[in-house]
């Protein structure tokens, strides 16, 4: 594996998440079983970037990785493609692939980087978070319209926001 993947140069490396959590709000395997109802890895990637991969970082998370992969084949009839393997070291992708959608409206962007200028920051954000899932069509008006005084923008970019989660 390379020491310093880029997008044009991975070195076996895939692309993926890294999600911090509060187990004593979520554990690991309803995380796992969220990952199984989103994710359909039935099908062999086409690459290694594009790799279905699950991490873990001890033995109880790898029996519940592999358990639950188990459950996924038994349910579909199918081979699942997604590989189980132990967590070393997670690389940030460039930040001009950090915030997808939320970097697609560039004005609200714009209001998040001027908040957040360190891209640890602005990727780290709960705020920007939500709201690139919100752009990315994952919640609906009503979530938003609810949390949206919360998530630091301006009157012109929760209206902006607003339309375009109303679309």
């Amino acid at each position: 594996m390379k020491d310093n993947p880029t997008y044009h140069s991975l070195g076996g490396h895939a692309e993926t998440i890294e999600i911090d959590f509060d187990p004593s709000v979520t554990s690991y395997e309803e995380l796992l079983r969220m990952f199984w109802k989103m994710n359909d890895a039935r099908m062999q990637a086409p690459s290694t970037q594009y790799r279905s991969i699950v991490f873990y970082h001890d033995d109880v998370q790898r029996k519940i990785a592999e358990r639950l992969k188990s459950q996924e084949e038994a349910r579909t009839g199918a081979t699942v493609f997604t590989e189980i393997v132990p967590f070393t070291r997670f690389f940030l992708a460039e930040g001009y692939h950090q915030k997808y959608y939320l970097r697609g409206a560039g004005d609200i962007a714009a209001e998040y980087l001027a908040i957040y200028p360190d891209l640890r920051d602005f990727i780290g954000s709960t705020a920007t978070s939500r709201v690139n899932g919100y752009l990315g069509r994952q919640g609906t008006k009503a979530k938003l319209e609810e949390e949206i005084d919360s998530l630091g923008l301006s009157e012109a970019g929760r209206k902006r926001l607003l339309g375009i989660v109303a679309r």
